[in-house]
């Protein structure tokens, strides 16, 4: 009999020359569904012009899919000045603006290439399109010799190409890893983000978060009361499945610890688990903390667009810690929350209030000098100090119906470098632990394809494509180990992660630390409990 031959996919990858990727802009005619951004409504950029009087220029109405953005009329003599303005401001920027010499050793290092195959995906080419504007009007070789030097002149069209890419990159780091020069892709993404700004071009999404953030202190402009409702609602699911009555302390002030997580802790499954993880562990070791109804928001998504909206929202945390008198912070599961408090504090929001002391663990006596410029402390270093002092009793089989690998969330890796103390959190509360290919963790981590102003539906196709090297690894260890549990200490990872399960059809769910925390600690009082957080019979214990 004989046999058919199966189809083979061939993929070719296809690298067109420097002078022919700059030389035709994508233009809305190219935009894509699924990888452009709606803009910014107009009543965001109403209200952010008081703080970034440069918005007035985004409160008009404009379609990215239409040929006329409707510029200022004095447009590039703008942008040019911005630009200028921030190679004398910021030394990298000027510095990776030079040193690049195009070896491509970041080439394929950045999920969204790997994703869509678009070669103006790669870090390297993403960079050169606001590079190539820097050689035309900065240098003296590129205003001579233009295209042969890699230079093009700014017009509309590279406008165009300027937002529809640099709004397909989630400032996760990971191709600055592999640099030999050290080039941070997501520092001239920033800046060059902000550049674009200055001539009313930007996006939606990130707007809306930053906005509700500045009127009520968190992303989701959630009321206060909405606020305090929610962790007594936690309190009570805490009740029904321990026997524990709980009252969380709210806006209390002389605490010693403010303690402040991502607002999506509030209200989002699967945040929700560990929003309940924190309240009973610190119920357990008796923590003397308040949450804040004003600071309810450890995320930054200023972040993602300029370094005077990072700044707006950043000192909200600061002033709510001196309005209630507390000592030093403590900060939840939350991804971007840890670059502007673990890089930029120096610059960014000195001096900090006096009332601040350096962060000591009033439990264990552990001093985290790490922590002692921001005074504020990351959720899985505290609970590590805890664990490895023995201040609390973990039962790990409360967790047996889960095989658990861990996704290391961007910004805490890289970052921060919190690399083992959640690692040793998850191997306390847990029997069955499994680690996901070496190159795909760590400082290696993958992005979760969502971050930096992506975790919007309009951009859904780049997100689930820009998953898909995070998915694989998954997958890895899914059909090798059997995993049925990705934790993850980032909010927007546990909002982008269920879709992606769902689009790569992968069994898996998705949850943080401190879910699994809760699920083992044995509480002084509690009755047997027979469920975990989420209500799934515990193994041997409950309905199965």
């Amino acid at each position: 009999m004989e046999v058919e031959k199966a189809d083979v996919l061939k993929i070719e990858q296809k690298f067109p020359s420097w002078r022919e990727l700059l030389k035709k802009p994508v233009t809305e005619k190219d935009f894509k569904h699924g990888f452009y951004h709606y803009p910014i409504l107009k009543r965001d950029a109403e209200y952010l012009k008081r703080w970034v009087p440069a918005y007035e220029y985004a409160t008009r109405d404009w379609d990215p899919l239409k040929p006329d953005w409707k510029l200022p009329e004095n447009w590039k003599e703008i942008f040019l000045r911005e630009f200028k303005d921030k190679l004398e401001k910021y030394r990298p920027l000027k510095l990776f603006m030079d040193i690049c010499v195009r070896c491509g050793a970041c080439a394929d290092k950045c999920h969204y290439y790997q994703g869509t195959g678009d070669p103006k995906n790669m870090p390297v080419a993403r960079a050169e399109l606001l590079r190539s504007i820097y050689r035309r009007y900065f240098t003296k070789t590129g205003r001579i010799f233009k295209e042969w030097a890699g230079a093009r002149e700014l017009t509309e069209d590279v406008i165009k190409e300027l937002y529809y890419y640099f709004y397909q990159c989630s400032l996760c780091r990971r191709c600055s890893l592999f640099c030999p020069y050290g080039i941070d892709t997501a520092e001239i993404v920033w800046r060059g983000r902000e550049i674009l700004n200055s001539i009313g071009v930007t996006h939606r999404f990130t707007h809306i978060s930053i906005a509700a953030c500045a009127r009520t202190g968190n992303h989701l402009g959630l009321l206060p009361g909405g606020m305090a409702g929610a962790l007594r609602s936690a309190a009570e699911d805490i009740y029904e499945i321990t026997g524990i009555e709980i009252e969380v302390p709210i806006n209390k002030k002389g605490a010693e610890v403010l303690f402040v997580a991502p607002s999506g802790d509030y209200f989002a499954s699967p945040h929700w688990f560990a929003f309940m993880g924190y309240i009973m562990f610190f119920h357990e070791i008796g923590l003397d903390y308040t949450w804040s109804t004003y600071a309810g928001e450890g995320g930054n998504f200023g972040t993602f667009q300029s370094y005077e909206l990072a700044k707006l929202l950043n000192q909200k945390i600061y002033k709510e810690a001196e309005r209630l008198g507390v000592k030093w912070i403590l900060g939840g599961e939350c991804g971007h929350m840890w670059r502007d408090k673990h890089q930029f504090m120096q610059t960014m929001n000195y001096p900090l209030p006096k009332t601040l002391e350096d962060p000591i663990n009033p439990i264990t006596g552990t001093y985290f000098e790490n922590a002692a410029e921001g005074k504020m402390v990351h959720i899985a270093e505290f609970v590590a100090d805890i664990i490895a002092h023995k201040k609390v009793k973990l039962d790990k089989s409360r967790n047996d119906h889960w095989k658990v690998t861990y996704h290391d969330s961007c910004n805490p890796a890289r970052a921060m470098g919190l690399l083992e103390e959640p690692r040793y959190v998850i191997k306390a509360c847990c029997n069955y632990f499994y680690e996901m290919p070496e190159h795909t963790i760590r400082e290696k981590t993958y992005c979760c394809g969502s971050g930096g102003g992506n975790l919007t539906e309009e951009v859904m196709e780049l997100r689930m494509r820009g998953g898909m090297p995070r998915a694989l690894a998954l997958k890895h260890v899914v059909d090798k180990y059997g995993v049925n549990f990705m934790c993850t200490i980032c909010a927007q990872d546990k909002a982008a992660f269920p879709i992606l399960m769902e689009y790569w059809k992968l069994p898996v769910a998705i949850g943080g630390m401190m879910e699994l925390v809760g699920n083992a600690l044995v509480m002084r009082g509690e009755k047997e409990r027979t469920v975990d957080l989420r209500g799934n019979p515990l193994p041997g214990r409950g309905e199965e």
